[in-house]
């Protein structure tokens, strides 16, 4: 009889390295959106909570977009040319959809490498399209300070 077991190999492929999960190193408590809500209250929070953008989520809190700065300014240029108040706009309307995010299995070395790619400031780290958290590149420099370096 010739039994394989079933192991998840991103998790397996992490421990072998030694490196760490990013899960141990992102936010949990995250600032999120819904698309209906409006961009003023979204400016407002940005500005409260002093962040850059924030994840928008759904009813079943899958990640379906984020909404950043610069999304928010470009809603304030399009009310002064239709000449509108800025509270007359959703975030449905100026969301990035195409989003890219991180696996809860991935490992920090992993996360590494997608910030340098893609030059992003953060990712949102989901599980079966849930949010689970986000982490920074900030987050992984704190890990960097951990990983175990050796010699050639």
């Amino acid at each position: 009889m010739n039994f394989t077991p079933k192991f998840n190999t991103a998790t397996m492929e992490a421990a072998n390295k030694g490196y760490e999960p990013v899960t141990k190193y992102m936010a949990t408590h995250l600032v999120t959106f819904k698309p209906e809500d409006e961009i003023g209250n979204v400016i407002a929070k940005l500005n409260e909570y002093k962040i850059s953008g924030a994840p928008v989520l759904n009813d079943r809190k899958e990640l379906i977009g984020i909404i950043s700065e610069h999304d928010c300014l470009r809603v304030v240029l399009d009310s002064v040319y239709h000449n509108q108040q800025v509270s007359k706009h959703f975030v449905k309307d100026y969301m990035q959809k195409d989003v890219i995010s991180i696996s809860v299995d991935a490992d920090v070395v992993d996360v590494a490498n997608m910030f340098l790619k893609h030059r992003f400031g953060r990712f949102p780290v989901v599980k079966d399209e849930v949010l689970k958290g986000q982490v920074s590149k900030r987050d992984i420099l704190k890990a960097a300070l951990k990983i175990k370096f050796t010699t050639w």
